[in-house]
């Protein structure tokens, strides 16, 4: 992980990282990440970002008041919207990132939470939750503010998805 960073996302960062999800094929607009600074600022989230030689790596959010109605019933902090760039993953980024989202959370919370997607367009995501010792809620599937239930059809799509806890201390 040579000269990499992490740090808080800044006001002008947006059209820098909206630009590199471009240049990667993904649309990621940049108003996502003005909305994400003013969260930020208002202590809604912290929103933390990796550089690697000065350029815009990856990225990632704790939300301290999850839309997931367990972690927010129980005060469950959330990662939330963890990305890294295709062409600097394998380099330990995400593991730095993560490492400072559950670090800060472990200030205010003795539990993390994450939700992930249940396709295999989230497969390493879906590993790497696992190996760093996140467990499932027992709750189920989540999608769309509801508890999908049996024989019932659901769509497989970003919004399906497994919610994860992990105890810090």
């Amino acid at each position: 992980m040579a000269n990499t960073s992490i740090r808080l996302l800044r006001e002008y960062d947006a059209k820098v990282i909206s630009e590199a999800f471009r240049q990667q094929g993904w649309d990621k607009p940049a108003a996502q990440y003005d909305a994400y600074y003013r969260k930020q600022m208002n202590g809604g989230q912290v929103t933390l970002v990796a550089e690697t030689d000065g350029d815009f790596a990856g990225y990632v959010n704790v939300l301290w008041d999850s839309p997931y109605p367990d972690f927010r019933a129980n005060s469950i902090p959330e990662i939330n919207d963890f990305n890294v760039l295709i062409k600097y993953r394998r380099r330990g980024i995400g593991t730095a990132l993560m490492n400072e989202a559950e670090a800060i959370i472990g200030e205010r919370s003795q539990v993390a939470g994450i939700r992930v997607g249940l396709y295999s367009d989230y497969g390493a995501a879906q590993v790497m939750y696992v190996l760093r010792g996140y467990v499932p809620d027992g709750k189920g599937i989540f999608q769309h503010d509801a508890y999908p239930q049996y024989g019932e059809q659901v769509r497989v799509d970003d919004d399906l998805v497994l919610s994860l806890t992990k105890k810090l201390r």
